[in-house]
């Protein structure tokens, strides 16, 4: 390979902006080859060989007198950002991060994470700061802050539905050479609906920052928010009553309080047996959540049980009463979704279930009404 110091020179003016040019002297009793991350040697004009090093270590070779030796500093970092990552870091916050509350929200792999909450009249308020890898600088075609809120159905995994989308400019086209902070406000959005991750569904809220470039990729970076929404106490709450049985064998009845439930509610009920002819082993109750998704022919239906509370415990005779009170707090709900923006459904319902001496299962299943109180 021919070349010389000018060529050199050239060739890191060419766009190879990591790599520096020191004169070797290893040769003749002077000093070696330059002790950095990586190293290769470049022969001087009458020379026509050319030796390679590994990124990790120095010149193997002790450079002869005339040749130059092209360094590499930082060389991974640098030539990294330079050639495949960005060329900055984006960092959004909310200016009351600090004191506002938080969510403790799972997700798909099973870890649980907190992020910040939101109420559905909320103003959202912070800043974006960008900050460019030292040596660089951002060229861009503007830069814009998006409030997103977005449905994925599971089933159609990477095609998100925005029912909310709300945009700030943050600056015009331009460079950006050192640190910029941008405030953004976006005032008393409605947010009507809440946050949840399902089985088959998502429902999310997202603050979306887009640095916009010509001749390169976009940089996004995006930050999650979770909303809940308060509803008021129901006017009318009709308490639930209903006989059931088989005939000629088992004829109960069974009464709840109240068909509204807040999520920290108290189920209080009775279960009065006025007909036993067969052996019934133990009773108990079930919360099962439904989750419905799509619409019409492709709607598909995931449930749940997310709890089970023993009533009883061996056989009852005609005549008793036994008593229910089952506490909500302790188990994992949402209130209930009814035809979210045409995507999804989620129902809750409670199930009855009694169990014979020969393991046959009869249950009746009502459906309540869930909602989150302040």
């Amino acid at each position: 390979m021919k070349t010389s110091s000018d060529g050199i020179y050239g060739w890191m003016k060419s766009g190879l902006g990591a790599f520096v040019a020191e004169p070797c002297l290893g040769y003749g009793g002077e000093e070696l080859c330059p002790r950095r991350l990586g190293a290769f040697c470049s022969p001087a004009p009458d020379e026509a060989d050319f030796c390679g090093v590994s990124e990790l270590q120095s010149c193997v070779w002790n450079c002869c007198y005339g040749r130059f030796c092209i360094v590499v500093a930082e060389f991974k970092m640098n030539y990294l950002y330079g050639a495949f990552g960005s060329p900055c870091t984006v960092s959004i916050d909310f200016v009351d991060a600090e004191t506002r509350k938080q969510a403790s929200v799972k997700k798909e792999n099973g870890q649980t994470v907190l992020v910040p909450l939101f109420l559905g009249q909320d103003s959202v308020v912070g800043e974006v700061r960008i900050d460019p890898v030292p040596g660089k600088k951002v060229e861009h075609t503007g830069v814009k802050i998006e409030l997103l809120g977005q449905i994925e159905l599971y089933f159609d995994r990477g095609n998100f539905y925005d029912f909310t989308s709300l945009v700030r400019e943050l600056d015009v086209p331009g460079e950006i050479l050192e640190r910029k902070t941008y405030p953004f406000e976006f005032s008393t959005v409605e947010m009507q609906y809440e946050s949840y991750n399902g089985v088959n569904v998502r429902l999310r809220y997202i603050l979306k920052v887009t640095i916009s470039r010509s001749y390169a990729t976009n940089i996004v970076e995006y930050k999650d928010f979770w909303v809940r929404n308060y509803s008021p106490q129901p006017e009318i709450n009709n308490s639930i009553k209903m006989e059931v049985g088989i005939e000629d064998c088992l004829h109960i009845e069974f009464e709840y309080s109240k068909s509204k439930y807040h999520l920290k509610d108290v189920i209080v009920g009775k279960i009065y047996f006025l007909l036993v002819r067969i052996k019934i082993k133990h009773m108990e109750l079930e919360i099962r959540r439904r989750e419905s998704t799509g619409s019409g022919p492709n709607t598909y239906n995931e449930s749940e049980t997310l709890a089970k509370y023993e009533i009883m415990d061996g056989a009852p005779v005609r005549g008793e009463s036994i008593p229910i009170r089952l506490f909500l707090s302790p188990y994992d709900l949402t209130p209930t979704y009814r035809n979210i923006n045409n995507k999804f459904s989620v129902k809750y319902y409670l199930n009855l279930v009694l169990v014979d001496e020969e393991d046959r299962r009869y249950f009746k299943q009502q459906e309540i009404t869930m909602y989150r109180a302040e």
